[in-house]
């Protein structure tokens, strides 16, 4: 048996949504706002559990939960300063717990016994991080999450 082959009328429906939805992206992009995000309705709130151990502050150094959501949840000490700079990671793209790529070159700068473990839920991903301060590139990975990463002193 053949398949069905959709009416003309539905073919043209589904070609002018397909042209709409093109000149909307187009627009926005000429128009210097930069691509849409991803339109996902059923995401949960970012939710982190981030444990920190030796960052030379004992406030700082602990299990803390983290959860941005409207409103922002759980018992991180910078919880506001953090949701916020998740928030702007995400809008810049990449992946921020990302580990070091293999074979970077770093420099040779030791930024304290600090280390991290940050698992949850970021942008609908699993997140499962370590971080250190052991070297430049880990300091930098370091460096870009602060506040949620706390500032560590060397």
């Amino acid at each position: 048996m053949r398949a069905r082959r959709p009416s003309a009328l539905l073919e043209i429906r589904m070609l002018r949504s397909l042209v709409l939805a093109s000149l909307a992206t187009a627009a926005v992009g000429a128009a210097g706002l930069g691509p849409l995000p991803p339109l996902n309705l059923f995401s949960s709130p970012d939710s982190l559990t981030v444990t920190v151990e030796r960052s030379g502050h004992r406030d700082a150094d602990g299990t803390f939960r983290l959860t941005c959501g409207d409103p922002v949840e759980g018992d991180h000490p910078a919880a506001e300063d953090a949701c916020r700079r998740l928030g702007q990671l995400g809008r810049e793209g990449g992946d921020p717990f990302a580990p070091v790529p293999e074979g970077q070159m770093c420099t040779q700068v030791y930024g304290g016994p600090a280390v991290a473990h940050v698992t949850g839920t970021w942008q609908g991903r699993r997140v499962d991080a370590r971080f250190s301060r052991a070297n430049g590139c880990e300091i930098d990975r370091w460096e870009n999450l602060e506040p949620l990463l706390p500032l560590a002193r060397g």
